[in-house]
């Protein structure tokens, strides 16, 4: 259990490192463009190409920190009314449900990626659209791997009663 802690902590620090450094970009390249589109009637070109691939990135990044620290999405209402082993339980199935249908999304985006680079287009400036395409299976298998450590953590705890 301590190394898929170790394991997850340090692919936390990598997607927030990451997560910060691409929303900094975003930011004051944002600014950047409406500044010199207000005062100068000029953009940087490939800014807004640059900007939307960075929003998939920070979206992906996002998903997999929220995944690791269990602030994701979920329904809980039942949850309440349920022994702390049976919660563990379910949370076992749902997070097996989720891998089964990150790893469906990941085959579909690594099948849309190497399309991607058969067809050779570029993003700009002779970049191929598939580098920035990437985090796309990348993100998925992230999430696989975080909802695999909060599987195996749920199953230790239904095998031990609860919460541990």
């Amino acid at each position: 259990m301590k190394f898929l802690s170790r394991v997850d902590g340090f692919l936390n620090r990598i997607e927030g490192a990451l997560l910060i450094t691409f929303l900094t970009v975003m930011v004051l390249m944002a600014f950047l463009q409406v500044v010199l589109r207000n005062v100068f009637s000029e953009g940087i070109l490939w800014a807004d190409i640059l900007l939307r691939h960075l929003v998939l990135w920070v979206g992906f990044l996002g998903a997999a920190l929220a995944a690791s620290q269990e602030r994701h999405i979920s329904i809980d209402a039942f949850a309440r009314m349920i022994t702390p082993r049976v919660r563990a339980g379910i949370r076992v199935i749902t997070n097996l449900f989720t891998i089964a249908v990150c790893y469906l999304l990941f085959d579909a985006a690594l099948t849309f990626v190497q399309f991607e680079i058969e067809d050779q287009r570029e993003l700009f400036s002779g970049i191929p659209e598939w580098y920035s395409e990437i985090i796309i299976p990348v993100g998925f298998s992230l999430l696989m791997i975080h909802f695999a450590v909060r599987m195996i953590v749920a199953l230790h705890e239904t095998v031990r009663g609860g919460r541990t």
